[in-house]
């Protein structure tokens, strides 16, 4: 039995850089999207390694609003948001960036402190909303 018969749909959006590994951009099952989880890599494949941390944050944010909205769904379906971030001190520069990008959503949320993430990158997000 194939995942859509399951009621499973993986989710690839054709703007974002197709996933590396053995995983979709998302998920959409049971009336929610499950959103993989968004490292701060541009469209055309740029990995902000070396950017500041607000724009790693807005970027890997801006990646999950696409696959939210490929989707079919919003920010302001969001109900939950995990965060990894390397650098326990960028916890309130996320909070700035994420506040004004989640608008009046709150989903409940974690920020998790961890010590790398993968590319080098200082900022990992995925996110779980209901669906459209």
């Amino acid at each position: 039995m194939s995942t859509r018969e399951r009621g499973i749909e993986p989710i690839n959006v054709p703007t974002l850089q197709p996933p590396r590994g053995h995983y979709s951009h998302g998920v959409c099952a049971g009336g929610f999207v499950f959103v993989s989880g968004q490292l701060p890599i541009t469209p055309d494949g740029e990995r902000l390694v070396g950017a500041p941390f607000a724009a790693q944050a807005q970027q890997a944010l801006e990646n999950v609003a696409t696959i939210l909205n490929a989707c079919g769904t919003s920010v302001s379906r969001l109900v939950q948001v995990r965060v990894y971030i390397t650098n326990v001190d960028d916890w309130g520069a996320f909070n700035e960036v994420y506040a004004a990008w989640a608008g009046s959503a709150k989903p409940a949320r974690a920020v998790v402190p961890v010590p790398a993430l993968s590319h080098g990158v200082a900022i990992e997000i995925e996110a779980t909303a209901l669906a459209g």
